[in-house]
């Protein structure tokens, strides 16, 4: 079929291996220049999507300009030939609520896009069946009502004729470099490069892919290296047709979205190249057999064994190293971990298989250490080899096999839908990988077939000869000699000592092992009854139904009825005032929470692994149990958890662990990314109750084993329990949920009284706070700012829907401003910031520059955008409105995203169920003139009401001082950005000639003056404006607080703080919030009797 068409493809395959429920229809076309594309047609889908994948990455960057391939993925978003203006393409996105994203691995390069349809946009009359492939309407006529077309021809353009424009690439390479320094600190990106730095030197492994200032800008030049030829001749060399796989998903038919694709994505050049493979060891006999100890930032202990591998690509159909993470990783009676966690040596275990490039792998285990686990660490590693050894004594077990097969083919069977934008990213990188085209859906998720000989190669790599061992702590030996040549960690390398390896290799060949050791039992969670009563309704109903409510218990219920799935979800809230009354009674509840979920773990894993997971937990108004997953066995799990958290045996040392555990977590967090770390300072004045970490820190010192023993009665025995049960679940199972917790728990009563109250800060009027605190990592270069505005009541509907509007419109200017004009740091976000009571509007920035200067380029911003909304269309006015409408209207995807709808609105105490329609109708309403206003009030610096409180969390450490030079390439690159923002061209050598005079730094803002009034003649307002710009990417404009802030005095009555205009500096923020108002609670939107089930049952 389709041949008739008269397009290009040279191939097409519509058979695909789908899920039981999947509704989409499915092609595989070849087009001549050979670029492979997957098309899925899904009539009802809201959202259209695709992907491009590169089997190109960082693998193939050049040994002396590592991180080109990343530097190469930015630069193709900053303008094309046909769509030359730099930030069409996302701003495409937006307009159509949308977005889009790109990321550069190790052999290839994936770019994505998502947008939305507008509600008005038809759907094609095709059935969803594997043949759909009607064209309903004139194509030209199609083309204009769909967004994805438009998106499709301005994606395809990165890959046909982009611009590498000069100017913009010394701005992007910024945007990578400062990529880096926010990974610099973090242990993760750290050791996976003190990995890497330490494999085979020949091979591109070993490489440094992300890419810096220096690999990309300085060393090339000193080399006299022309750098934007450079990253031209690697995408001219890298980037051919024949390399790349095209995922589009969206409702248009089959035919339709092939036509389109052939129409663009059949201009990509094809240069024929073959397929890279990397036939050479990643570790040689120099890197085998050696002992690296590295000192991490956070205080972590860990142990790792790495096995040099093979590249198990071709064996998709038996993939055994999925076999070898399963025993070596398993967590159950017999396993590696309950073993050496019974020992008291370790928190968890982890191992699996990596294809690291075609030619060659890597499988790993890594052990998360106690302190009595890193006095032992040669212990531990040889009970992993007593256990491999155990396994390859054996012949591979096919009854295992066979439950990992029955496992991975019911979890393909009833395999949901995932986000559009998820599907499409990962089915082009699979389409990079040999999978049969018509597995390309199953290929990755089902284990088909035992391959005895298969598994056997795979043990043989488990050997002691083969290997090699990181130990990973803070303080263990000491003595480090050597730091990481790109984020300077702190290690040493040595050869393992002969009588430690010859243990090892005892170990691994002895036939007496601990009886401790085994293969794992038969799996009983292994779903057998399957059964789903699909019973066809007319519109799925949007809120459960109240079948329970008395003084006792709250029983919410619905039956699946749109998803029909064999599984549910049961979420049980346990509500009570106990978990917060100080902090040391919070820190005792996570303790238990901890404790239990300890006791647990042996027994859950493998529900875990057969697809019922639970979920435990202590929050600021209760506890809360939740059971996910396959029906069939989810009330024996459940009552498990209910019984081991009524009779938890509080074991000293256990609770040893768990403890030391807390407190290096509790330490660790102030040396995590600051903007991580800033929420919680933000939600400290947002809320009357927050525990800082210091205070926890220092709290939790003195929490013994027999504290929690003796508080453990107190933490169920008085609560109000809600439930809901939702899912492949009848009415009678919902209510018999119920009586089993009563059963297990006997919990008495809660007054009404007692009930938790949720409710936030109402923060003045016309006020200007600012709270700054220094962070405690002395590495640490980067500032992060979050400020803040509040507006209002979050269950006003005309607050929220405003201010979602507000986050529509403002969230591409924000990010092309901030970030990419005035190059203030890799992470800019900006929206709208919801909590119990509290409504407002955020704006985070992380940055080498100072946050009081960063305050100043938000108000700047600020400014300028409500120029904009006041000159703003009503056409892109309209624009905006719609497509928040169409977030809002989203369809559910799975039954997953519909529970955790019903369960926030459940949790939050407010049942507002409809909330998304009801914030649809009223965005309906909202004007031009409307949104003017409410900007003018809440939002704008000049506003003499708004209220505004922000966070700065400032760095001890600064940044390298820039060169001369380099702030005089970093003027030309901005000017260059700026002006072509504001539609002025200009030549570029009198550009920098007029820059180059400038002889000092302070003297450059004075040469751009010159160049802007004198050579190119711009108007005033003009020229003063591109210059601030200017001076705020160089981190000189005249920016910063309108004052110095005046200290407020601990005794000063906040709510004599009026003038909106003048900062004012908080110092303490007890004395704070005993000065400000707190909210109404929280309430139902409605009678709750209206909720009641009435209908018959389903």
């Amino acid at each position: 079929m389709g041949e008739e068409l008269g397009r290009s493809a040279t191939a097409r395959i519509e058979d695909l291996e789908r899920p039981l429920l999947d509704d989409r229809s499915y092609r595989v076309i070849t087009l001549q220049n050979q670029l492979e594309v997957l098309l899925i047609h899904e009539a009802g889908t809201d959202k259209a999507s695709a992907a491009l994948d590169v089997n190109v990455g960082s693998f193939s960057d050049a040994k002396d300009m590592p991180g080109i391939a990343h530097a190469v993925e930015h630069l193709l978003f900053m303008g094309t030939e046909k769509y030359p203006e730099e930030n069409a393409y996302n701003k495409f996105l937006t307009t159509h609520g949308g977005y889009s994203n790109a990321f550069t691995a190790s052999t290839s390069t994936n770019y994505y896009f998502e947008l939305s349809y507008p509600s008005s946009t038809p759907t094609s009359s095709a059935a969803a069946t594997p043949n759909a492939s009607s064209i309903n309407l004139p194509a030209s006529k199609e083309k204009d009502q769909s967004p994805l077309w438009g998106a499709l021809d301005r994606f395809g353009q990165f890959f046909i004729s982009p611009l590498f424009l000069e100017d913009t690439v010394d701005r992007e390479i910024k945007a990578v470099d400062s990529e880096n320094k926010k990974n610099l600190q973090n242990d993760q990106w750290r050791l996976h490069q003190l990995n890497k730095a330490l494999a085979n030197p020949e091979h591109p492994y070993c490489h440094f892919s992300t890419g810096s200032w220096k690999t990309l800008h300085d060393e090339p030049l000193a080399r006299g290296v022309k750098i934007r030829d450079e990253f031209m001749r690697f995408h001219s060399n890298n980037y051919s047709a024949n390399q790349m796989k095209l995922v589009v998903l969206g409702r248009e038919s089959l035919d339709t979205l092939e036509e389109w694709v052939d129409e663009v994505f059949a201009q990509v050049p094809n240069k024929d190249l073959g397929r890279r493979r990397w036939d050479m060891p990643v570790y040689t006999e120099n890197e085998l057999l050696t002992q690296t100890f590295a000192r991490p930032v956070l205080e972590t202990r860990s142990l790792e064994i790495m096995f040099a591998y093979r590249d198990e690509e071709a064996f998709y159909e038996s993939q055994p190293s999925r076999y070898l993470s399963h025993l070596i990783g398993h967590e159950g009676p017999g396993s590696i971990l309950a073993h050496i966690k019974a020992k008291g040596w370790a928190n968890g275990l982890g191992a699996g298989g990596s294809s690291l490039c075609p030619g060659s792998g890597l499988f790993s285990i890594s052990v998360k250490l106690t302190e009595e686990g890193l006095k032992n660490y040669k212990e531990v590693a040889k009970i992993v080899f007593q256990y491999i050894g155990m396994m390859r004594e054996q012949p591979p077990q096919k009854w295992i096999v066979d439950e990992q097969m029955r496992i991975s083919e019911v979890g393909f069977r009833f395999k949901q839908k995932s986000p559009p934008s998820r599907t499409v990213s990962s089915l082009a990188g699979t389409m990079q990988k040999p999978y049969d085209r018509k597995s390309l859906l199953s290929g990755p998720a089902i284990i088909k077939r035992f391959d005895s000989d298969l598994l056997s190669e795979a043990m043989s790599y488990l050997r002691p000869d083969n290997f090699r061992i990181n130990i990973v702590s803070q303080d263990f030996p000491g003595g480090w000699d050597k730091k990481e040549k790109w984020y300077g960690t702190e290690h040493k390398v040595e050869k393992i000592p002969q009588d430690f390896l010859a243990e090892i290799k005892a170990a691994f060949e002895s036939k007496k092992r601990s009886s401790e050791l085994h293969f794992p039992h038969k799996n009983e969670f292994i779903p057998s009854r399957l059964d789903v009563e699909k019973k066809e309704v007319d519109e799925p109903t949007k809120e459960p139904k109240l079948i329970r409510n008395d003084e006792n218990v709250r029983i919410w219920w619905k039956k699946d009825d749109q998803f029909w799935v064999p599984k549910a979800n049961v979420h049980i809230y346990f509500r009570t005032p106990i978990t917060t009354v100080t902090a040391r009674v919070t820190l005792m509840c996570t303790l238990y929470r901890e404790l239990v979920n300890d006791a647990l773990s042996e027994y859950s894993y493998d529900a875990d692994i057969s697809g019922l997971v639970y979920d435990f937990t202590n929050h600021v108004s209760g506890f809360s149990v939740t059971v996910s997953g396959y029906n069939d066995k989810l009330h024996v799990l459940l009552e498990k958890v209910l019984i081991q958290m009524r009779d938890i045996e509080v074991k000293q040392e256990r609770f040893d662990i768990i403890h030391e555990r807390m407190t290096r977590s509790l330490r660790n967090w102030d040396y995590g990314q600051p903007f991580h770390q800033v929420g919680t300072y933000s939600r400290a004045f947002k809320n009357e109750k927050v525990f800082m970490n210091e205070e926890l820190s220092k709290e939790l010192e003195g929490v013994t084993a027999q504290d929690v023993r003796q508080f453990c009665p107190q933490m169920l025995a008085q609560c109000q329990l809600e439930i809901l049960a939702h899912g492949n679940l009848y009415k009678e199972e919902a209510l018999k949920i119920a009586d089993l917790v009563e059963r297990a728990l006997k919990p008495r009563k809660l007054p009404a009284n007692q009930i938790p109250i949720r409710r936030n800060l109402v923060w003045p009027a016309a006020c200007n706070f600012i709270y700054e605190k220094q962070l405690k990592d002395p590495a640490n270069v980067n500032h992060c700012i979050e400020y803040s505005l509040f507006v209002g009541a979050r269950f006003d509907i005309d607050t929220r829907a405003k201010l979602m509007l507000l986050s529509q419109m403002t969230d591409e200017p924000c990010f092309n401003q901030l970030r990419t004009i005035e190059q203030l740091g890799y992470v800019v976000f900006s929206g709208q910031s919801f909590m119990d009571t509290w409504a407002g509007y955020r704006i985070l920035i992380q940055s080498e520059k100072d946050c009081r200067y960063l305050e100043g380029r938000i108000e700047n911003f600020l400014n300028t955008f409500e120029k904009i909304l006041e000159e703003m269309s009503e056409d892109e006015f309209d624009g905006h409105r719609k497509a928040m409408i169409t977030k809002r209207l989203a369809k559910l995807k799975n039954l997953s995203q519909e529970d955790n709808r019903f369960w926030n609105h459940i949790y939050s105490d407010s049942y507002d169920f409809l909330q998304a329609d009801t914030d649809a109708e009223h965005l309906d309403k909202l004007t031009k003139k409307d949104m003017v206003d409410f900007y003018a009030h809440h939002i704008s610096p000049s506003s003499a009401k708004r209220s505004k409180l922000s966070v700065h969390l400032q760095a001890q450490s600064k940044p390298k001082e820039l060169s001369l030079d380099e702030k005089k390439a970093s003027a030309i690159a901005a000017l260059q950005i700026i002006l072509k923002e504001h539609k002025i061209e200009i030549k570029l050598e009198d550009l920098k000639t007029h820059i180059d005079n400038a002889t000092t730094a302070e003297a450059i803002p004075g040469a751009i003056s010159k160049y802007l009034n004198g050579i190119i003649g711009l108007e005033q307002s003009v020229a003063d404006k591109v210059l601030d710009e200017a001076k705020a990417a160089l981190g000189v404009a005249d920016s910063g607080l309108p004052a110095e802030p005046e200290v407020l005095d601990e005794t000063a009555d906040v709510k004599s703080v009026t003038d909106a205009s003048h900062p004012v500096l908080i110092k303490d923020i007890h004395a704070w919030k005993a000065g400000v108002q707190i909210s109404a609670g929280v309430r139902p939107v409605r009678n709750l009797e209206e909720f009641v089930e009435v209908a018959e049952k389903l």
